[in-house]
């Protein structure tokens, strides 16, 4: 099934040799199936905002919250602020949080494939609790089996997807799951629409609309393959090769067979004298673990989850009327899409930086005009004008677009190309699980901080948006078209600042070359 062009890896001093692949119709099948684990994860941060304005769900599990909802003069940033609201949001990345790191270790044993099968099978069961509450208590169990189906996918699927990609194109597949985060953003968007119109079971097709995916997932785990490196990792040399050379498109593979049993003879060897977790604590584990903690807190801290979990609702803060603020919800989701495929097509040939640099820029301007508008125009008793408002929508939509090309993706991508072998499950677990954590705190906070700090909250994210942006010029090196186990010698041991915590004793027992 192979398809394209053969493309060669560049040379370069040391161990670096070439790897021959064609861009085979089967990796973009199986990394299209495997990003669908993004679809879960998109859909659920969609819907949760939707669902949380609907006035049924409100009166059946949040009785008070719909009281002040309709209050005439309750302030406007305000109404939403509930903290039993926002544990059914936020409950989800708590149990999310605390299932990456099981998670890793069932990555590591089983595989990547069967690792999001079971990610599939918790969310269906999430959905189908969910869609079925009928008190919170269920409610909030769905939500936390849901939860256990993002730790397991989000561990998974971008390992998979940096596994099977050949080098050039890297970034792209891997951008797969991030586009389909957006998809499942847009989609939710969508179905809140058009249920919201439905009384009074509408959240209930909502909240189970979550299965729609899951089964997909399911249903697609059963044709894809295992990665090369997680077979061979696992003892299963013929088979890896067998299928080194299926999703290459080529029997010449030797070069790139070789650095993968190397990688796995070194993360064995490591494994046996150091658990991958213990292991992390070593000094030369510090550059991306480091890079994959900080990178997750700032995508969290741009802001971007609490446009997205509660955009109806803040959409209902600035004046809009509900169905108007799900369908505002819906044009920034369209937005999250398109822009996320100019990631697709840039990051390979311009690389990570540029791209995270210049949304830092465009995402400062936005949050920063939008603070200001909110500061001056929305009062606790009384909503913009018209014109106004749908200023503040436009300017959401070019924030979230310089999101959706740069930290959205990115902040998945990096952390998941830039660990050793050894270290690579252990070290994303933790990726995950700080995506987790922020997440959490901000689906937690954001109604409190909004009701608290009002337009302010838009300059909070403006200076965590500059901390970002000195960050990436000083601290972050370039990985784009570098192979996934030759970045300790091609990256870390090169960067100005990094470079340091690697000496000349640690060479053979970090490389994987």
């Amino acid at each position: 099934m192979a398809g394209g062009f053969a493309v060669d890896g560049k040379t370069s001093a040391g161990c670096h040799r070439e790897f021959k692949a064609k861009i085979t119709w089967y990796v973009w099948i199986c990394g299209i199936i495997a990003a669908t684990c993004g679809l879960m994860f998109g859909y659920d941060i969609g819907i949760s905002g939707g669902v949380t304005a609907m006035d049924d769900f409100l009166v059946r599990f949040f009785p008070a919250v719909y009281a002040r909802k309709h209050r005439a003069k309750e302030d406007n940033y305000c109404k939403f602020d509930d903290q039993r609201l926002q544990l059914f949001t936020s409950s989800l990345y708590l149990a999310a949080l605390v299932t990456s790191f099981g998670a890793s270790l069932v990555c590591t044993r089983f595989g990547r494939k069967r690792t999001m099968q079971a990610a599939s099978i918790f969310f269906l069961i999430g959905a189908g609790l969910c869609a079925g509450a009928i008190n919170i208590v269920m409610l909030i169990i769905g939500r936390i089996s849901l939860g256990i189906g993002v730790g397991f996918g989000n561990q998974a699927a971008p390992l998979f997807l940096s596994e099977i990609a050949p080098a050039h194109i890297r970034g792209a597949l891997n951008i797969l799951f991030q586009l389909n985060v957006t998809i499942g953003i847009l989609v939710a968007n969508v179905v809140n629409y058009y249920t919201s119109n439905i009384h009074p079971a509408g959240w209930r097709y909502s909240l189970g609309g979550a299965g729609v995916p899951a089964a997909v997932l399911f249903l697609g785990s059963l044709i894809i393959t295992e990665t090369p490196t997680s077979l061979v990792e696992r003892g299963h040399r013929e088979a890896g090769r067998t299928m080194l050379e299926r999703i290459r498109g080529t029997k010449e593979v030797d070069d790139e067979f070789d650095e993968i049993k190397s990688a796995c003879e070194t993360a064995a060897a490591l494994c046996a004298e150091e658990k991958p977790f213990r292991r992390l604590r070593r000094r030369e584990s510090r550059p991306p673990l480091v890079i994959a903690i900080v990178m997750q807190i700032f995508q969290q801290f741009t802001g971007i989850n609490a446009i997205m979990f509660y955009a109806p609702v803040l959409f209902q803060t600035m004046g809009f009327e509900s169905n108007a603020s799900l369908l505002s919800a819906v044009v920034t989701g369209g937005v999250n899409v398109i822009s996320t495929l100019v990631s697709i097509i840039l990051v390979d040939k311009i690389g990570r930086r540029k791209l995270l640099l210049e949304a830092c820029v465009q995402m400062l301007i936005a949050q920063v005009t939008v603070g200001g508008i909110m500061w001056v125009q929305v009062k606790a008793n009384n909503s913009p004008s018209h014109p106004w408002a749908l200023a503040i929508v436009v300017l959401i939509c070019v924030y979230v677009s310089s999101f959706a090309w740069s930290w959205g993706p990115l902040g998945w991508l990096i952390p998941s190309e830039t660990f050793p072998l050894a270290i690579r499950t252990a070290g994303f677990s933790f990726a995950v699980s700080s995506n987790m954590f922020f997440t959490f705190v901000i689906a937690q906070a954001f109604l409190s901080m909004m009701c608290t700090m009002k337009a302010f909250i838009f300059f909070f994210f403006a200076i965590c948006i500059v901390i970002m942006g000195v960050f990436v010029l000083t601290l972050l090196p370039e990985t784009k078209g570098v192979p996934i186990d030759e970045m300790v010698d091609r990256v870390w041991r090169r960067h100005w600042f990094w470079k340091r915590y690697f000496s000349d004793a640690d060479d053979a027992k970090i490389s994987n070359c």
